[in-house]
């Protein structure tokens, strides 16, 4: 089992870029997905990376990072909105699993980002529950018009830019578990077409480790 306290959050978050790029590559490993590793897990978990994304059926975490039992401690909501349940399961993650990563996910063609666009352009509403999630997404649409942002995949970006943001002003505990060093926060861009998760913003992370690759 992948020991997560025998990681530090650089490693961890390089480990995780290492099997995303099997998975670009088309050549997983599918590794921890048999028997054995379901035997080894039922007793306990150590997840190396808290993942907190989109409910997007298309980014299925442990097939996108090729990853198996175990692996990975997975909290997902449409447009990877944050309430009380989110926290408190992220700071679980990091407080008593020892999850030395906690990863936000995002991704292009985000159908709560459009209908936050559309509410907010067009008048297009919602009902429900759903307008509660695009009460959420609303903040962070709003900060990228008003900093001229136009592009589908910088509004992407700067959503994934505040999440990591809020969670990092409403949780308490990950806030200092990323000042001790402990843990590491990243925001990574989906792509649905190439299967890439590239860099949009870290805390925590050395400089070095933490280099932006392509613009999300």
């Amino acid at each position: 089992m992948t020991d997560a306290a025998a990681l530090t959050p650089s490693q961890a978050f390089e480990l995780l870029l290492a099997c995303n790029q099997r998975f670009i590559a088309g050549t997983p490993q599918h590794p921890n997905q048999d028997a054995a590793r379901r035997a080894e897990t039922a007793p306990g978990q150590r997840p190396f990376a808290v993942l907190f994304g989109c409910s997007g059926s298309r980014l299925a975490a442990e097939i996108i990072f090729d990853r198996g039992l175990g692996d990975l401690f997975v909290v997902r909501t449409a447009g990877h909105v944050v309430g009380s349940e989110v926290l408190g399961s992220i700071e679980y993650g990091v407080s008593v699993l020892d999850c030395p990563l906690v990863v936000v996910l995002g991704h292009d063609s985000c159908g709560a980002v459009a209908a936050t666009r559309a509410a907010l352009t067009d008048g297009l509403g919602t009902t429900g529950y759903v307008r509660d999630v695009v009460e959420r997404v609303t903040p962070s649409v709003l900060a990228a018009r008003a900093a001229g942002i136009t592009r589908e995949d910088d509004i992407i970006a700067e959503r994934i830019r505040h999440t990591v943001d809020l969670l990092l002003d409403r949780s308490r505990v990950l806030a200092d578990q990323v000042t001790a060093g402990q843990t590491a926060v990243v925001g990574l861009s989906y792509r649905l077409a190439d299967g890439s998760a590239q860099l949009v913003t870290t805390r925590g992370l050395p400089t070095e480790v933490a280099a932006p690759g392509p613009a999300a």
